[in-house]
Order: structure tokens, then C-alpha cells, then sequence
């Protein structure tokens, strides 16, 4: 279910139209890996958590790529419909060793596309698969809470589901940026994921 690579081979040459998506995860992925003495230095904490949203077929997987190419990361991907599980307590199981792996193979990035699959909006009185998805969400939530961002593990997830995401998933800490992806032929508005970086100056001299 999980697909590992030691270094993916996509680029961020390989990317047209999406300059501003690049420079973001640069900022928030790359900065931090390749240069954490700076954070260090300034006592800012690097942040650990990215979404990328937006239609199917915008480039998410691809930039994702990219940035574990760059940071000489192994790449970790595993969608989240295939951490939906019938019995109980697989789901959860699934993401603890999606982190054991994460920390094994560091520096790694921890790719969940299809975050909205179990990370959507906590609904009281589902059903027993329900209850499920919930469970996974939460050991989810304890894994984001637990590991600490400097020992290289990014997590980067993807959805075209923004709007259905749970908030406590969206929470500083958990996930610390998040980057629009348009549809094709069409330019980023001043949305969510257009958030103007905490260190611009500091990114530009360095990236």
C-alpha cells in the first residue's frame, strides 16, 4: 500500500505554470531541510506539514516529487482511501508504521494524497465504518503532534477537497502551509494558500 523511493527523479524543471507552488514548498519543505541551522539561528520552529489543493491532474503529486528530489528525501507515498480499513483498528495501525518508516528511512517525506478520505469533517452518530475512518484520523493527529519537525520528516498531503477537511487537521503544527493549486490556465487568487511567507527575505537569499 505504501510505495517508497529512495529519491524520486522529477524535477522542478520538469513543472510549467506553477513558479509561485515551487517557491512555497522551497520555503517550507526545502529551507528547512536543507538549512535548519538558520532556524536554529533565528529560534523560529521549522515547519513540519504542507497540503496541496486543487483539481485532479494540477501538478500536486508532481511538485511533491520534486521537493524529495531536491532534498535528497525518501520519497514515502500512500493515498488515503487505502488507509480506509473495515476492521478495526488496521487504519490506525497503517499510519503508525507509515511514521516508523518515515523515521527510518529520514530524511523522508510522507506523501498522503486523498487526505480528505479519512481527514474529512468528524460527523457525530456514524456508522461503524465511520467510527473507523475517525480512529485513523485520530492516530493521524497523534503522529503529527508526536514527531518533531527537525528530524527531518516532512508530511506533505494533497486533496481536491479542501472544504471538507476536518480544522483540527488544519491546525498550526499539523499543517503549516497550504498551497492552491489552480485549474489549468488559471492564475492563484489571495486564498488560503497564498499566505505570504514568515521568512521571504530569508528565502530568496538562501533559495
Amino acid at each position: 500500500l505504501m510505495m517508497v523511493e529512495k529519491v524520486p527523479d522529477s524535477t522542478y524543471e520538469m513543472i510549467g505554470g506553477l513558479d509561485k507552488q515551487i517557491k512555497e514548498i522551497k520555503e517550507v519543505i526545502e529551507l528547512p531541510v536543507k538549512h535548519p541551522e538558520l532556524f536554529e539561528a533565528l529560534g523560529i520552529p521549522p515547519g513540519s506539514g504542507v497540503l496541496l489543493y486543487g483539481p485532479p491532474g494540477t501538478g500536486k503529486t508532481l511538485l511533491a516529487r520534486a521537493v524529495a528530489h531536491h532534498t535528497d528525501c525518501t520519497f514515502i507515498r500512500v493515498s488515503g482511501s487505502e488507509l480506509v480499513q473495515k476492521f478495526i483498528g488496521e487504519g490506525a495501525r497503517m499510519v503508525r508504521e507509515l511514521f516508523v518508516m518515515a523515521r527510518e528511512h529520514a530524511p523522508s517525506i510522507i506523501f498522503m494524497d486523498e487526505i480528505d478520505s479519512i481527514g474529512s469533517s468528524r460527523l457525530e452518530g456514524g456508522s461503524g465504518g465511520d467510527s473507523e475512518v475517525q480512529r485513523t484520523m485520530l492516530e493521524l493527529l497523534n503522529q503529527l503532534d508526536g514527531f518533531e519537525a527537525t528530524k527531518n520528516i516532512k508530511v506533505i498531503m494533497a486533496t481536491n477537497r479542501i472544504d471538507i477537511l476536518d480544522s483540527a487537521l488544519l491546525r498550526p503544527g499539523r499543517i503549516d502551509r497550504k498551497i492552491e493549486f489552480p485549474p489549468p490556465n488559471e492564475e492563484v487568487g489571495g486564498g488560503p494558500g497564498a499566505s505570504v511567507s514568515p521568512l521571504p527575505c530569508l528565502a530568496a537569499a538562501v533559495l
